[in-house]
């Protein structure tokens, strides 16, 4: 029987392969179907080495039998939840060496096959520092017992002795909150990642579907006169192909938001160029009667940037123009330059957003109350704002609910030198 997690397709790869964790994906006989490069290197196997696998190879022995009966028992219950509260859990390594981990578990379904995925944390460096905080405070503590006894051999040493201990005191406190933070943190991030990987599984299993769907009946579409409906699946595997490719656009520059210019690349392009392969892009994914009015004869003149983070940008907030906006409706992209930067206007006729919505607009998964229905990850816009203020540009925008609304984009003209 065919694996469907190892003939998954490159978009698939991309994503699972993109965690730093480990993610290990079971079937309902706790044989490992799909497992990533950072849980091969946790435990140790070269790539492919663990498919098909029993789980039970990465559980030490002595907790086989019980690990079967909570397996079974978490099926049962479908329910996600963190492995392991109040006690450490323990994977094995191929060279049969132990070492503390985190799991967290989510269950889903496939093709009415009952599958776990876990992602795995090593732990190892979090007991090691825990285990040091320990001995710093049986340090202190015996430090501040052997200060106490000096204090009664010399009055004159007093202040002195006082102010070591004050020091200690705060080392200790300081190390406390580092701690906590450190500790904060890591909560934050496990619940971004499991949130992240559900947007994932909920945001490209409906495309998907709809890709699957069309693909077939379009091969039983033979004849002359059924061309039209032909084209009407081709054309919506189309859209749902450029609709997983933006998704995966945005993904893949997350990892790209925080880290400033030096990672960008920028380079001399052709503005015209630019803008007709965004428009290129955006009509597949026109409704019915929709048209994209833009500057079809603008001056084909050479600027200096990072273009395929600028094309996405263009591409994020014209999309939502998109899809926001009626059948038979226009969306207007409008250029304007001047001596040191560009300036965009995408304006159309849509929904609009909620006023009390516009605040978090900019916030990273962030819906607005009139679009909850609609297919979409609340990413879109939080990329497109933090790439233009990383290069130096802005976004702002106007909206009323139900009349529309426009999108401004400015963007810095570079210089070679200004980039460094």
């Amino acid at each position: 029987m065919q694996n469907t997690f190892q003939d998954k397709g490159e978009i698939f790869n991309l994503l699972f392969e993109a965690a730093s964790e480990g993610i290990i994906v079971v079937d309902s006989t706790q044989h490992i179907v799909a497992v990533n490069v950072a849980a091969e290197n946790m435990f140790g196997y070269k790539t492919g080495e663990l498919i098909q696998q029993p789980l039970n190879l990465l559980i030490p022995k002595k907790y086989h039998s019980n690990h079967h009966h909570h397996f079974e028992n978490f099926i049962d219950n479908s329910e996600k939840r963190q492995m392991g509260h109040g006690r450490v859990l323990h994977g094995i390594k191929k060279d049969g060496s132990l070492f503390p981990v985190e799991a967290g578990l989510n269950p889903f379904k496939k093709d009415g096959q009952e599958y776990v995925m876990s992602l795995i944390i090593d732990i190892s460096v979090r007991m090691e520092t825990e285990l040091q905080i320990n001995e710093l405070n049986s340090h202190l503590e015996e430090k501040i017992k052997t200060r106490t006894g000096e204090l009664s051999e010399s009055i004159n040493k007093l202040k002195e002795l006082n102010n070591n201990l004050q020091a200690e005191v705060s080392k200790r406190k300081a190390a406390e909150e580092k701690i906590k933070d450190a500790l904060q943190k890591e909560v934050e991030l496990n619940e971004l990642k499991t949130k992240f990987l559900s947007l994932v599984s909920h945001e490209f299993k409906t495309p998907l579907s709809g890709i699957l769907t069309s693909a077939t009946l379009t091969e039983k579409y033979t004849e002359n006169e059924q061309q039209d409906k032909r084209e009407k699946h081709l054309g919506t595997i189309r859209n749902k192909v450029h609709y997983l490719n933006n998704i995966l656009n945005d993904f893949l520059s997350i990892e790209r938001l925080d880290s400033g210019k030096g990672q960008y690349k920028y380079a001399d392009f052709s503005l015209k160029r630019l803008i007709n392969e965004v428009i290129y892009n955006a009509n597949v994914t026109l409704k019915d009667g929709q048209e994209i009015n833009y500057p079809k004869d603008i001056e084909d003149i050479i600027i200096y940037q990072d273009e395929k983070i600028l094309e996405l940008i263009l591409s994020n907030i014209l999309g939502n123009a998109i899809k926001y906006s009626p059948e038979n409706t226009s969306i207007k992209l409008e250029v304007l330059l001047t001596e040191d930067k560009i300036l965009f206007k995408i304006k159309d006729k849509g929904r609009g957003i909620p006023k009390k919505d516009q605040k978090h607009i900019f916030e990273r998964y962030f819906r607005a109350e009139n679009a909850l229905l609609d297919q979409g990850t609340g990413i879109g816009l939080n990329i497109s704002k933090t790439h233009l203020e990383n290069m130096g540009g802005q976004i702002s925008f106007l909206s009323e609910e139900h009349k529309g609304t426009q999108f401004k984009i400015e963007v810095p003209i570079l210089t070679p030198e200004k980039s460094n």
